[in-house]
């Protein structure tokens, strides 16, 4: 018995639906977001270039999305992030070792680490807040001010926000 389509010649829809493009918009847009991170003067020049050469990246971006300004357990911001505690913690240490953030005792458990951003971190976190903002505003000038709005409520409401 067979389970493919009845029309098995067309296979444009493995390329042509919402979730194909979705992803190769986020693609583009976080690429977008790192180009511009190289450029950015408030992006300290060791930072800028380990993002010229790809050793900064979209999976470092988690941090920068997820980490709480007073800091986080590590465990609470993987979860934020959809990873495991041991891919967050690789990348906490990546980014520990590039000065973005530091591990501190938490104030509420003894037994607990917090991460949090260095002075660094911050400037990191104000540099990449600017490239988003002109990401966007390319996105909208690309494809019409209407139209990004539609597409922005349009995913709000399906991601549930």
């Amino acid at each position: 018995m067979s389970t493919a389509p009845s029309n098995s010649s067309d296979e444009t829809w493995r390329h042509a639906h919402m979730g194909h493009w979705l992803r190769l918009a986020l693609e583009q847009f976080d690429a977008r977001v790192m180009q511009l991170m190289t450029q950015h003067p408030g992006v300290p020049l060791g930072l800028s270039n380990l993002v010229a050469r790809g050793q900064l990246g979209a999976a470092h971006v988690h941090i920068t999305r997820h980490l709480s300004h007073s800091g986080s357990r590590l465990t609470d911001l993987a979860q934020r992030a959809g990873m495991t505690k041991q891919a967050m913690g690789t990348l906490v240490d990546q980014c520990e070792a590039w000065g973005m953030v530091c591990r501190m005792p938490d104030p509420l458990d003894a037994r607990a680490r917090q991460v949090r951003f260095t002075d660094t971190g911050f400037a990191w976190m104000g540099a990449y807040r600017e490239a988003v903002a002109q990401a966007e505003a390319e996105l909208r000038q690309a494809v019409g001010n209407e139209v990004a709005t539609v597409i922005a409520i349009g995913l709000e409401a399906y991601c549930g926000q």
